[in-house]
């Protein structure tokens, strides 16, 4: 029996929606639920209520967690892209000798398992003496963030006519002025994408900040503390915060990333 393109199409299409709703079916459950009066998660539902985010909005240790949360998730992304963007430009201009070695260490944290990653890091930033501190999140959320960033910026690098820097060096500019008016413009929507999505991945990591966090909790951390406790439909609503924020970060970097390339003339 023959199956036809347009039945193979179909069939993906299928498999496509069935994905999606897996994935995205409890997390929609959770935002009904968020809104929902009833304290247990139960159907049906009980009345439309705006009541768990007005105890999430009162609750001074969920803002403290959120404030943190901003304050490490900009941090980290700064440094993170900025460090990505060097490796990047490095691996795009330069061959030397072990190269590869050198991309692998780049590339290297997110391929360690991070509850190891993070007692990792608590050993050495307790040597440190910076174990609890928000500077040791800054820190590990900026080394678990640096490959993302350093993967989507040299993939950026690698639309560039690479003959432009040396025109523009024949023309009299410096490395510098190059960097700054021929590769950084090129590649700033990749530069923007890897600041949004870094920034998502430090808002939403939950193990390694369980970890170094110390009395500096993000709002993963206080998920988790929440349900250690008892069942709360405050986590529908502070869950329903951090999808939205994520989401929102995750869109706004896959839309630059697929900025289209600019004409080089």
């Amino acid at each position: 029996m023959m199956v036809n393109d347009k039945s193979i199409v179909w069939i993906l299409k299928i498999y496509l929606l069935i994905i999606f709703v897996f994935i995205f079916m409890p997390i929609i459950t959770s935002v009904v639920f968020s809104f929902n009066s009833d304290r247990f998660p139960s159907l049906p539902l009980g009345h439309f209520t705006w009541n768990w985010y007005d105890k999430v909005y009162y609750d001074p240790e969920t803002w403290d967690a959120i404030r943190t949360s901003i304050i490490v998730a900009l941090s980290a992304s700064v440094l993170a892209t900025i460090i990505g963007f060097c490796t990047a430009y490095t691996d795009f201009r330069y061959n030397f000798r072990f190269k590869n070695a050198y991309l692998a260490l780049a590339l290297l944290p997110p391929t360690i398992p991070l509850i190891i990653l993070a007692l990792a890091m608590l050993a050495w930033f307790s040597k440190l003496g910076i174990s609890g501190q928000i500077w040791a999140l800054i820190i590990a959320h900026t080394v678990l963030g640096a490959p993302f960033a350093m993967a989507i910026i040299r993939l950026r690098l690698q639309q560039i006519d690479k003959d432009l820097e040396s025109a523009a060096w024949n023309l009299g500019a410096s490395e510098w002025a190059t960097m700054r008016h021929v590769i950084i413009p090129f590649a700033l929507p990749s530069i923007i994408s890897a600041l949004c999505l870094t920034m998502a991945v430090s808002f939403d990591e939950f193990a390694i900040a369980w970890f170094v966090s110390g009395l500096n909790k993000s709002v993963p951390v206080v998920i988790l503390e929440i349900l250690q406790g008892n069942i709360d439909p405050q986590i529908n609503a502070i869950g329903s915060f951090v999808f939205a924020t994520t989401m929102t970060l995750v869109v706004i970097a896959q839309l630059f990333l697929f900025t289209k390339k600019p004409n080089n003339h």
